[in-house]
């Protein structure tokens, strides 16, 4: 009898945590921590007014420079309040509005639908990664904007606004492609 309700219990405990690792879901080996140096070195790009790097537009630069402000908002699903609580579809579309005036859908998978699907070598900062962290793997569920080659900024269910590495395994595994914002396209 205790082994049944043991064996029960331990099923139950599983299914929670299942059901926790959806929507907005990121790794939990995420370190916000060992990005700051190339943080860093975007902010000092800022300062320095470098006319050298034309790659790169003025939009763009805003976008990654509003997003990193809403670093450590705490995760609130449906919200979208820099400093008070955020999912991930809500930091994205917030930090388009204020910065470029551009009104992107209120989900992630109609964000991805909204966006020019682009291929690796085509990413600039600014743009859009996709995951699918729910229950269908083929499901757009997550939402980030890249800050550099390899990092995003994204709201994690877990950690709330941080700053993670695209080539982690959770999120390679996850990943279901990149996106440009159309009005964006030309920058």
């Amino acid at each position: 009898m205790k082994r049944k309700l043991l064996h029960f219990l331990i099923l139950m405990l599983f299914a929670t945590l299942t059901a926790s690792l959806s929507s907005c879901r990121s790794s939990k080996k995420s370190d916000s921590s060992l990005y700051d140096p190339k943080i860093e070195s975007l902010n000092k790009r800022k300062h320095r007014n470098d006319k050298n790097d034309k790659s790169i537009s003025k939009a763009r630069k805003k976008i990654v420079e509003e997003a990193l402000t809403w670093k450590g908002t705490p995760y609130g699903y449906g919200r979208a309040e820099k400093g008070k609580a955020s999912d991930c579809s809500g930091m994205v579309m917030s930090v388009y509005e204020k910065v470029t005036g551009i009104k992107l859908p209120r989900n992630s998978a109609q964000q991805q639908d909204f966006c020019k699907h682009l291929k690796k070598k085509e990413v600039k900062i600014g743009d859009l990664c996709f995951f699918a962290t729910g229950k269908d793997p083929d499901k757009t569920s997550h939402v980030g904007i890249m800050i550099d080659e390899k990092n995003f900024i994204h709201a994690s269910t877990s950690k709330g606004v941080v700053v993670s590495d695209i080539s982690q395994p959770y999120y390679v595994r996850t990943f279901k492609g990149y996106g440009r914002v159309p009005d964006l396209s030309n920058d």
